[in-house]
């Protein structure tokens, strides 16, 4: 492929990643601090892209910068898993497709360092699995303790939050669809 080649394929790619997430380019130009402008002449090829503007791109998207720029395959089949810290949480993204249902380890700070924050909802349903520690599962008006070993699904339009009940961290393998990535994933993160 040729450097031209390679350049357009990069708009496609942004705005399939995009919509996969159900996001609008008002909400994407938040996350990566490019303009919709921007990001409209990008997805349609009027802009070529740089460095600076790809890379929060597939940050935000959770992709590896390869992805955006069709990069040949390698052959190895790993993924390299990139911890994401921010507000005493750490998030590693466990797949790198774009869209669908998203796997996450999330690590959620002592019970002591959690700062109390009020339940949420969003479109979409969140099944989890404790692999270390406790955690509490506020549900409505109905609070849950799981420890390593279980696991809960719900509709995420039931009002919730999930927060460490020990002293020590909780791990949790976490499954989201895209509606449940993006809220959770920018309030944790945020």
């Amino acid at each position: 492929m040729t450097e031209h080649d390679v350049l357009a394929g990069v708009g496609p790619r942004l705005r399939a990643l995009r919509q996969a997430r159900s996001m609008s380019l008002a909400a994407l130009a938040a996350e990566t601090g490019l303009t919709a402008s921007t990001l409209s002449r990008l997805e349609t090829g009027k802009l070529r892209p740089t460095l600076e503007q790809l890379l929060p791109l597939a940050r935000t998207h959770g992709v590896p910068l390869d992805d955006l720029v069709a990069a040949p395959p390698t052959g190895d089949p790993r993924i390299h898993l990139r911890p994401i810290r921010r507000s005493g949480f750490t998030v590693v993204p466990l797949t790198r497709r774009p869209g669908g249902i998203q796997a996450y380890k999330v690590i959620y700070p002592p019970a002591a360092r959690t700062p109390a924050k009020p339940l949420r909802t969003h479109d979409g349903y969140e099944w989890f699995y404790v692999l270390n520690g406790q955690v509490h599962l506020f549900l409505g008006d109905q609070q849950y303790r799981l420890g390593p070993g279980e696991a809960a699904e719900f509709d995420t339009r039931t009002p919730h939050q999930i927060v460490s009940a020990g002293t020590e961290p909780a791990e949790l393998l976490t499954l989201f669809s895209a509606q449940g990535e993006q809220a959770h994933l920018s309030s944790q993160l945020g």
